[in-house]
């Protein structure tokens, strides 16, 4: 077996052919992979020098060894990424065959790249997929257009001739990211192997090499030979048994400690430019110290130490593991004594109330990937300033909400939900906490609650309103409505003053607040909302400077929009309903299928039908929309809207004016 990392021209160009064996299963990647790859293009394509993407790896087997015509190779690893490359050049040279200056690059994609241009019949192709694939291939590289069939294979081609149509970029920079910008690991078997038991073991549980696996190759080739078998047992065995499938990301968040940002695709190349032959072993030593304190990260009951255990579990539990890389310099620091416990406890709850303010708030996640890998550098490089006013000074600067607008959001947004209600519990839990039991309350039995059931029964409209189906839908999953409880079951939908009695036997103090209610309306559920918010502002006091009681922006009443920004366009708007209007044309536009779900679960504001609407505009795509509804409960439907297509509310803003 030879390995050697190589660029996606050396194995695209020259007079082969690559043959995808019988065993192997058809083409399956699918729109999140193309999506993917199509990332990491536009990465490549955006930089100044270009800097490899590494791609993983590919194994071959050459069968035919000929002194001149095509050397064959059978494909045992990595037909799904080359038959997608291949797809997508060829809609490169598609688009470049329909402009006259761009006609020479059509020919050098599809003589080079695509086919054997000397050879005919099969061996015309460089690359031969499985039977069931083959006609589909051939009639994109020969015809330059997609057959009858519906295969994946055709909606890979529509897939990226979309992508290129929307995207302003140059043909001939697309061709080059590609071929000189993807790396990967070529891996050469001997003719003496199996190829079928090598596809098998290479894939075992389905799983492809994994970065990890080269890395301990890479590192082992590095390493004394006569060491080698006791450096394993001591320093990789350990870390492999305790991170399993996670010493992959480990391994790129142990390099991005160092102070720069490392993509998915980028971990095997860039430990490659940090370890050689004369640190290999000491870079083994570092990287299995490390991986001890990645374990208390994602394991939080490895750590012996009571406060930071339950400080790390509430950090896991908020899901945002950009914080790992900066995590790991501050745990170097506990252990090596430059912490206090005291001291690190606290770094702890910083970060913890700067996530929750901004999860909160709905602020986007990505910009933090940049920021948190130089951030304990940043603090370390003022020697006169004490870290702890260094971490909140740095942060504070870094889009942390004020209080106003922390506490608008925490009484506006959806906080039950996919990706959510782990965070919903903790933040209820934290409420509870904060009511000072002399006894710690167990929390492992409780669920959250509907106090107004997601399902409502001809009781409930009643006691709702007139307006019932409005106060369902933009109050169902707020923090007003929701409680923990371990009767979950008997709760039901059960009308209030049955729930309210029920909630009364329960021994959180979150439950006692019923005691006095005798209804659950929307202005109940407002008030609710009002009170738990207060409670947070002092869980989560603000820790930048001033009292993060000034003014923001966002709150609607009295005043008149004027632009509304999304995605960065300006669009003009004169009243509220201009906002709603142009802002679910625009969600349809971006992705029909969450457009689609958002009727489903908001039927009074948007729907197919007018005739529940009391007054509507049609949006472009056919679809109605409720537009007699006040400015608040626009903005707040908006908000609900914006998250649920995958936006944050950086990318959505309205300009508005006192009237």
């Amino acid at each position: 077996m030879k390995a050697s990392e190589t660029k996606l021209q050396k194995i695209l160009e020259g007079t082969q052919q690559y043959l995808v064996p019988l065993f192997q299963r058809p083409y399956s990647w699918e729109k999140q992979q193309w999506e993917n790859l199509w990332n990491d293009l536009i990465d490549l394509t955006e930089q100044e020098t270009i800097t490899p993407h590494f791609m993983g790896s590919i194994v071959t087997l050459q069968t035919i060894s000929v002194p001149e015509g095509v050397s064959k190779y059978l494909l045992i690893d990595g037909q799904q990424r080359l038959t997608t490359i291949l797809i997508l050049l060829a809609v490169v040279r598609d688009r470049a065959k329909q402009q006259k200056e761009t006609n020479k690059l059509a020919e050098q994609i599809n003589n080079t790249i695509l086919i054997n241009p000397y050879e005919t019949g099969l061996e015309l192709y460089k690359l031969q997929p499985t039977q069931a694939d083959r006609w589909s291939f051939h009639h994109i590289i020969d015809h330059g257009s997609l057959n009858s069939e519906t295969s994946l294979i055709n909606e890979c081609y529509r897939f990226f001739d979309k992508k290129i149509s929307q995207k302003n970029i140059e043909l001939s920079l697309i061709k080059t990211a590609i071929i000189s910008g993807f790396s990967l690991v070529s891996i050469l078997l001997d003719k003496d192997e199996n190829p079928h038991l090598v596809f098998e073991s290479l894939n075992a549980k389905g799983k492809p090499l994994s970065q990890a696996d080269l890395i301990r190759n890479y590192f082992f080739m590095k390493i004394n030979e006569e060491e080698q078998q006791k450096n394993y047992a001591k320093y990789w065995e350990p870390m492999q048994a305790a991170l399993g499938d996670n010493l992959t990301e480990f391994i790129r968040h142990y390099l991005m400690k160092y102070g720069r940002e490392v993509k998915n695709d980028q971990v095997y190349l860039t430990l490659k430019d940090r370890v050689n032959v004369k640190n290999a072993l000491e870079s083994l030593e570092d990287l299995a110290k490390f991986a001890d304190y990645y374990n208390k990260l994602i394991n939080p009951s490895q750590e012996t130490n009571k406060s930071i255990n339950s400080l790390l579990m509430r950090i896991k539990r908020l899901e945002l593991t950009t914080v790992y890389p900066f995590l790991l310099n501050c745990y170097d620091d506990y252990s090596e004594g430059k912490f206090s416990i005291d001291e690190f406890v606290e770094v702890l709850k910083i970060l913890e109330n700067f996530i929750i303010r901004r999860f909160v708030c709905n602020l986007p996640t990505n910009s933090l990937n940049k920021m948190f890998p130089s951030l304990y550098s940043q603090i370390r490089q003022k020697i006169d300033q004490n870290f702890m006013v260094g971490l909140k000074e740095t942060l504070s600067s870094k889009n942390y909400p004020k209080d106003e607008k922390f506490k608008s959001m925490l009484k506006e947004v959806e906080l039950y939900g996919v990706k959510k209600s782990e965070k919903a519990r903790l933040i209820l839990e934290s409420i509870e906490q904060s009511f000072g039991h002399k006894e710690g309350v167990s929390f492992n039995n409780l669920s959250i609650e509907h106090i107004m059931p997601q399902k409502l029964n001809k009781d409930w409209e009643k006691s709702l309103g007139e307006d019932w189906e409005i106060t369902h839908e933009l109050l169902l999953h707020t923090l007003g409505n929701l409680t923990l409880t371990g009767y979950n079951p008997e709760l039901s939908n059960h009308r209030f003053p049955k729930k309210r009695e029920i909630l009364l036997e329960s021994h959180l103090e979150l439950n006692q607040y019923f005691q006095e209610k005798t209804t659950w309306n929307r202005e109940d559920i407002e008030q609710r909302s009002e009170d738990l918010a207060e409670i947070c502002l002092k869980i989560w006091p603000y820790f930048g400077e001033g009292s993060g009681q000034e003014k923001v922006e966002g709150i609607v009443r009295g005043t008149k929009p004027k632009f509304l920004f999304v995605n960065s366009k300006k669009y003009t708007v004169k009243t509220w309903r201009d906002v709603l209007e142009t802002t679910l044309n625009i969600v349809a536009d971006l992705d029909q299928d969450k457009f689609q779900k958002l009727v489903q679960d908001y039927p009074r504001f948007v729907n197919w039908n007018d005739q529940n609407l009391r007054d509507s505009r049609q949006l472009e795509n056919g679809a109605f929309i409720e537009v007699n509804l006040s400015a608040e409960d626009i903005n707040s439907f908006c908000l609900k809207v914006i998250e649920r297509v995958g936006l944050s509310s950086e990318d959505w803003q309205v300009e508005t004016f006192l009237r």
